[in-house]
């Protein structure tokens, strides 16, 4: 996910948690109807797996949390079935972006809070507020559109990025001996959870996750209309007062609705002909 802010978060939620979720690993070019850019060099000093274990041993404690405070909700939950539904939609084409997704041990749970909240760490892990569903009154198709805007960034491997062009490629190159055993994992997991306290994903990270998310989200047949309606829920429950916190990290606005808009063509017989074959 992008650099979400915790100031409407639960509590009992980490900085560090919501940080991480920003993670990704290995991302090469993927045939798309969408112009994406290529993988930074830079992403290869930062270890992808190292991170991926630092990002389960955060979601695992966010999940303790939230079952001690009765916030996780059960597997017989009917929004989580529903989540799930629609994330194993998308989890199944997310190979075609990252080849290392197809190792990832994927985990998709719904945490209750207020919070208008959504995020995917490193090796896919999921998590998506009640808030979200419920403040938005989100649609299926909107709900798959904001999962696979998070689900984008893991997979397109901003994070990394976004690290290595902070540290710098001396620091990098050290951080990357430790990760391989010249150091203390414990110490390393704390540096990066660090850097990623500080971490904000650029304009062209937000774009590029914003259309992957648009082709992945009508690859699953789920309507790229909804990009729009989903965009345009933000902005009202943000005029109702507050905003969410997805919006202090995802900035909506008319150059955001306008660029969705003129890519859903390029999308329109993907997710034609996904609905043929359901």
């Amino acid at each position: 996910m992008c650099r979400l802010c915790t100031a409407k978060s639960p509590r009992w939620v980490s900085r560090r948690a919501f940080m991480l979720a920003a993670g990704a690993v290995v991302a090469g070019p993927a045939v798309s109807q969408v112009d994406v850019g290529g993988s930074s060099p830079l992403r290869s000093l930062v270890p992808a797996t190292e991170i991926e274990q630092v990002a389960a041993k955060e979601y695992g404690e966010l999940l303790q949390k939230a079952r001690a405070k009765g916030a996780l909700a059960n597997e017989g939950n009917a929004q989580l079935r529903r989540l799930r539904s629609i994330s194993s939609r998308l989890i199944a084409d997310a190979p075609r972006w990252n080849p290392r997704a197809r190792q990832w041990r994927w985990e998709v749970n719904l945490i209750g809070s207020d919070s208008v909240n959504a995020f995917c760490m490193p090796g896919g892990k999921i998590a998506v507020f009640t808030g979200l569903i419920e403040k938005l009154r989100a649609t299926d198709d909107e709900l798959a559109m904001v999962v696979g805007h998070e689900i984008a960034h893991a997979l397109r491997e901003h994070a990394r990025e976004r690290i290595a062009k902070s540290q710098g490629t001396g620091a990098l190159l050290s951080l990357g001996a430790q990760l391989f055993g010249l150091g203390q994992l414990g110490d390393v997991a704390a540096d990066i959870g660090t850097q990623l306290l500080t971490l904000k994903f650029s304009r062209d990270d937000e774009i590029e996750a914003d259309l992957v998310g648009l082709e992945m989200g009508a690859r699953a047949g789920f309507d790229p209309q909804a990009s729009i309606s989903l965009w345009d829920k933000m902005a009202r429950v943000s005029g109702a007062g507050g905003g969410p916190a997805f919006l202090s990290t995802h900035p909506s606005g008319p150059d955001r609705m306008r660029r969705l808009a003129e890519n859903i063509p390029r999308v329109q017989g993907l997710y034609r002909q996904a609905m043929g074959n359901r």
